[in-house]
């Protein structure tokens, strides 16, 4: 087991501010010498304006702050977050009490990039002040994670999860394979399972979606094609989610809760319409939360999303999360191949030569170029 040990952490500076004295005149007046200068001050790291403070905790792999802050545990009870929505966070203890749980003031201040110190998935621990209150001391590490990059920090949108339910709709919105392709990439990153998941089929024919399919599937990627109107593909969604604890993710308007609501008759989700007009939907769920299945598991309902932006993705390391890539890679010429512009480039010849979708290498090339594709 890891040492306890003493660990000099930043703190975030929004979350510092300084301390008016009501004494200044007194203070300089002390501070004057016989003959009317100033005595030196001493310059140290330990004032009020530092951005560092030393905490006690366990250096720990999985850890978003890097370290695991040590409590008391005899007064904390442990516990999963249910859900985290502005200063307030349900979390449900062993026993299934729920509490609702503001977060400490040391676990907001750590300077980290992320957007929120405690997301729903969590295990924390937290300090019980009163029946149905509580205060979270700690976050243990995260097993798993969906993240996306917004306004430059991490936002981590649902954590110890064991897999993740790519919602697209193959109409209405338009159907944006480019998003899916960055879905997975968030997937392989956050050590989650990935299912693909063609919403709205019976808007289509459902023939002009097998060679787009049939492209994931080789991967080795799950694809299920369902209809929340019709019912099809249904069945075998539940089979796939069944006793597992999935995270259904993808933009506003695609079927996420009215998927929901046909596999679990009674949950009545709020549901809204596309807009004719731009072919975008409108938030009806506001936040990420942990929802039951009867059959066993849980489902956890997000947000929609307008754009999925990738964190913390080098260019060096892009290829690596594209399965179909792989395979081409240490073909060719240069160890360093960017598979861009470089002659004798295996990946490069593979797309020349139909082995390679022609569609995922434009969508690699967007990724490593940090650009969104059109649409």
């Amino acid at each position: 087991m890891a040492k306890k040990k003493k660990i000099r952490l930043e703190f975030r500076k929004n979350q510092q501010s300084r301390t008016r004295s009501n004494d200044l005149t007194k203070r300089f007046d002390q501070s004057q010498n016989d003959d009317g200068m100033i005595s030196t001050e001493r310059i140290s790291g330990k004032g009020d304006l530092t951005r560092k403070r030393t905490v006690i905790g366990l250096e720990a792999e999985g850890a978003e702050q890097g370290v695991v802050l040590e409590i008391d545990t005899s007064v904390c009870r442990a516990g999963r977050v249910l859900s985290a929505h502005g200063l307030t966070t349900t979390v449900r203890d062993d026993q299934g009490n729920i509490f609702e749980c503001a977060t400490s003031r040391v676990l907001k201040s750590l300077t980290t990039d992320l957007r929120h110190a405690v997301v729903t998935g969590d295990c924390v621990w937290f300090r019980p002040m009163g029946e149905t209150e509580g205060m979270i001391e700690r976050v243990e590490p995260r097993r798993s994670a969906l993240s996306r990059a917004s306004r430059g920090r991490k936002h981590v949108i649902v954590s110890n999860v064991d897999q993740l339910l790519i919602v697209v709709s193959v109409a209405e919105p338009a159907l944006k394979p480019h998003l899916i392709d960055r879905y997975l990439i968030s997937a392989e990153q956050g050590r989650l399972d990935a299912i693909i998941c063609l919403n709205k089929i019976d808007l289509v024919d459902v023939a002009e979606l097998q060679p787009l399919v049939g492209v994931f599937s080789q991967m080795g990627y799950r694809v299920v094609l369902t209809s929340a109107q019709t019912g099809q593909g249904v069945a075998e969604l539940r089979r796939m989610i069944q006793g597992k604890e999935t995270v259904l993710s993808g933009q506003s308007g695609v079927g996420k809760s009215s998927l929901l609501n046909v596999v679990q008759p009674g949950l009545g989700l709020r549901v809204s319409h596309v807009s004719a007009e731009n072919q975008k939907g409108r938030h009806t769920t506001t936040v990420a939360q942990l929802i039951p299945l009867e059959a066993g598991g849980y489902m956890v309902d997000t947000p929609g999303i307008r754009a999925f932006e990738l964190w913390d993705v080098s260019s060096a390391e892009v290829s690596s999360f594209f399965r179909d890539l792989r395979p081409f890679v240490n073909h060719c010429r240069y160890p360093n191949c960017t598979h861009r512009h470089e002659t004798d480039c295996a990946v490069k010849d593979a797309v020349a030569d139909d082995l390679l979708d022609a569609r995922r290498y434009e969508s690699y090339l967007h990724v490593y170029d940090g650009t969104m594709p059109p649409g």
